[in-house]
């Protein structure tokens, strides 16, 4: 409903030609009372119309510059959000592809697992880190090592730490607001009492 309305107001506006000044009509009985001199009503000076319409130019250079920056700002977002979308979509490639290489053990979230690849370039996971095969170390190519998380993503070891510190900051305000929303609740009796 709202964008009918805001439609008709622009169909509106849109009819006023931009090249001409509109001056509001004479009335010489402004709500049923006669004026005393309405001849003094239409007396303009002559530099009035220029005023007015310089005024008017001014306000419309205002309107088109309020509206390209307020486009800029949604162009910017749009940007934004097709790289979060980009980011979104390459990490679900990616998650998948780990989820189906080759495994002979159940995974377990929380734990750090090993992805290789044979000359054959199957990929499989191992519970052996590169440094514990010993010897000549292991006998593949090592692809790189990924934490399964509870929500069954993939977080690559270089990047675990800044993933734990973000984890434990949402941990910490949901915490502050469980405890916020618990005792400024006005409809929980307090227990203390």
């Amino acid at each position: 409903m709202k964008r009918v309305h805001a439609a008709m107001e622009l169909e509106n506006y849109s009819n006023i030609p931009s090249s001409k000044v509109r001056l509001v009509e004479r009335n010489v009985t402004p709500q049923g009372v006669t004026l005393v001199n309405p001849s003094a009503i239409a007396k303009k000076a002559p530099n009035d119309l220029v005023m007015l319409a310089l005024e008017i130019q001014k306000a419309d250079n205002f309107v088109k510059a309020n509206a390209c920056n307020k486009l800029q700002i949604i162009a910017e977002q749009m940007k934004f959000l097709q790289k979060q979308a980009e980011n979104v979509l390459l990490e679900a490639k990616q998650h998948t592809y780990l989820h189906h290489a080759a495994c002979n053990f159940r995974k377990q979230p929380g734990h750090i697992y090993h992805v290789y690849m044979r000359e054959s370039e199957q990929t499989y996971f191992s519970m052996l880190s590169p440094e514990e095969w010993g010897g000549d170390g292991p006998p593949h190519s090592y692809k790189g090592s990924y934490r399964l998380e509870h929500d069954q993503s993939w977080t690559p070891v270089s990047k675990m730490k800044s993933k734990d510190d973000e984890l434990h900051m949402i941990h910490k305000i949901l915490d502050a607001n469980q405890a916020f929303s618990i005792t400024d609740d006005p409809n929980r009796m307090n227990i203390d009492n």
